[in-house]
């Protein structure tokens, strides 16, 4: 049954990359990405991603705005090419070059995306106009 309490959802379904996307999003460029449940809500929902703002008359009710770092652990941090560059620097097996270091922030890139999919969470607090509602989270491939 359709509501427009939130306190109704039960369960959030997110893909692992919009997670991905927008952790990486607001950590690269502070884009504000979020994924969000757009009323009306049921027990099961689908968050997506989002940039909050972007719409500015949501209606009522307005729709849910759940940070991505609700849906890992522990987010660990993104790497930047300025570490790239001083972990090839000091690697004394490896000479500098800027091809060498965009393909190791490459690969460090993909690590932390793997990591961040390694870490999603199966139950996570949202924030409603009731106050703080838990809910479980189901991935989708």
């Amino acid at each position: 049954m359709d509501s427009d309490d939130p306190t109704v959802v039960r369960s959030l379904a997110v893909t692992a990359d919009d997670v991905v996307a927008a952790l990486e999003a607001n950590e690269r460029r502070a884009a504000a990405a979020v994924l969000r449940v757009t009323p009306p809500f049921s027990g099961r929902m689908r968050a997506r991603l989002h940039r909050s703002g972007v719409d500015a008359d949501y209606g009522v009710p307005e729709p849910l705005h759940v940070p991505p770092e609700r849906f890992v652990a522990e987010p660990p941090p993104l790497p930047t090419p300025d570490e790239t560059e001083d972990e090839l620097r000091t690697d004394p097996d490896s000479t500098y070059d800027p091809e060498t270091h965009r393909r190791r922030h490459e690969a460090a890139l993909e690590e932390w995306r793997a990591s961040v999919r390694a870490s999603l969470v199966e139950e996570t607090t949202i924030e409603t106009p009731a106050g703080p509602h838990e809910v479980s989270v189901s991935v989708l491939d």
